[in-house]
């Protein structure tokens, strides 16, 4: 009998979600990336343009920040974040690769938030299994979908940020 390889049984898990009670905007990614758990940080990789695209729509360098204050800035401005997937077989940090996902409680967390306008999803597969999650609990919200700030989607960083500035309506100045 064939043994499944360590790489396809080893299912990864999602960060915690960064919110409080004043979060206008959530931002929903799909689940992170091999760098992303390995620092147990959002959007760990040099190469993904999240943190950049962020810094132009609030209005502060995030780049040039610890990671803890990146947090804590988005929260000053009315921005959390979270994923889609609570926990994934993936080999690799492709969405693409994404096998058998478990969904994260979602409506529940947006029960706790209770300035919460808009919903957006940073990719398409954040976006087609966050809407599946979320079935009919979106109508109070805006929905956006982003495109991905993940180097795998190759729209150029003008094309991506051209989009992402859509939510700058709900980021507290």
């Amino acid at each position: 009998m064939l043994q499944p390889s360590p790489e396809h049984s080893l299912r990864k898990r999602c960060l915690a979600p960064v919110a409080d009670r004043q979060v206008r905007l959530l931002i929903l990614g799909s689940l992170p990336g091999e760098r992303s758990l390995a620092q147990q940080q959002y959007y760990a990789h040099a190469q993904n343009r999240f943190w950049l695209l962020m810094s132009e729509v609030i209005g502060c360098d995030l780049v040039a920040l610890p990671y803890p204050a990146r947090l804590q800035s988005l929260l000053a401005h009315g921005v959390g974040l979270w994923d889609v997937v609570a926990e994934a077989q993936r080999s690799g940090s492709l969405d693409s690769r994404i096998r058998a996902p478990a969904d994260n409680d979602l409506p529940g967390l947006l029960a706790r938030l209770p300035q919460l306008q808009a919903i957006a999803f940073n990719g398409g597969t954040a976006a087609r299994l966050g809407l599946k999650a979320l079935a009919e609990r979106t109508s109070p919200y805006r929905i956006v979908r982003l495109p991905s700030s993940s180097p795998a989607y190759t729209l150029t960083y003008a094309e991506k940020l051209a989009a992402w500035r859509a939510l700058q309506e709900w980021v507290r100045r």
